[in-house]
């Protein structure tokens, strides 16, 4: 990475710093010196520090085994780190114990690129599941659940199981599924890499509605149109280490640390979400 590209991320993140200090959004998400090695000896991340402010919609980018799917992992405690220190919600969720995961994950929804739906239950119960294993009363499961799958647009479809609905119908089940126990972050790891391009903005569209509603979202990606035309926080991975981090950021950086466009990387100044850029072609 060049010595230009390097001084803007320095400044972006005294940017962010100064802006914590004085707003009034706190960190939902820290990590300070995070090393994660897998028993193979893949080092999927290297010494990773990262703050995400709560409300935030934030962009992971980088070419496959860069280590996005590691960070996520480690963020809804699937992984522990090797080294480190991961703080969710103001959890020290690398020390948590195994019985203490299933309360952390009523606070982290996590959507999957392949839905993971139950093939043996209709749209409702799969949604209602994920209240059920928590141990929710009968009356909060039949609240919740028509409530979020009215959000993502499916309370029509609720007697239909996966298999008679479209991949976008799919991952919006998954999104509900992820948002029945209210969390306040959203976990969302290639939410569009197995969706065309229309089913594909319509669940960035439904994400950046959850976002506005003040869920801190996180979205692992290779889809740059999605990226360039959002225009959101992106965080850019290579070898396990973050090596660009911008505001308002493109999916690709040329060799000077620019943006797509060809202009440095604009300064974070604030968290504030702007204007709706969901015009998706």
């Amino acid at each position: 990475m060049s010595l230009r590209s390097r001084a803007e991320n320095s400044c972006n993140a005294i940017a962010r710093a100064c802006f914590r200090a004085s707003g009034p959004n706190a960190d939902v998400i820290s990590l300070r010196g995070v090393t994660l090695v897998y028993p193979n000896g893949t080092r999927a991340l290297d010494g990773l520090n990262l703050e995400v402010a709560k409300g935030s919609f934030v962009f992971l980018v980088g070419g496959t085994g860069t280590g996005k799917s590691s960070l996520l992992r480690l963020l809804y405690r699937e992984q522990r780190p090797t080294h480190g220190e991961v703080t969710v919600d103001n959890v020290r969720v690398d020390r948590i114990k195994r019985s203490r995961v299933p309360h952390l994950r009523r606070n982290v929804g996590v959507v999957f690129q392949d839905f993971k739906l139950l093939s043996d239950k209709t749209v409702w119960e799969n949604v209602a599941f994920a209240l059920q294993v928590t141990g929710a009363q009968t009356k909060d499961v039949i609240r919740q659940v028509p409530r979020v799958l009215d959000l993502v647009g499916l309370a029509h479809k609720t007697r239909m199981f996966p298999s008679e609905l479209s991949g976008g119908e799919q991952q919006r089940v998954a999104i509900a599924r992820a948002l029945v126990n209210n969390p306040k972050i959203l976990l969302c790891d290639e939410p569009t890499g197995n969706l065309d391009p229309a089913n594909a903005n319509e669940v960035m569209d439904l994400l950046h509605r959850i976002n506005l509603k003040g869920t801190t979202v996180l979205v692992a990606t290779h889809n740059a149109l999605v990226v360039d035309r959002m225009r959101r926080r992106v965080i850019r991975l290579e070898d396990g280490t973050i090596v660009a981090d911008e505001e308002r950021g493109f999916y690709h950086l040329n060799g000077n640390g620019a943006n797509a466009a060809g202009t440095p990387a604009p300064l974070r100044g604030s968290h504030g979400l702007g204007t709706n850029p969901l015009l998706l072609e």
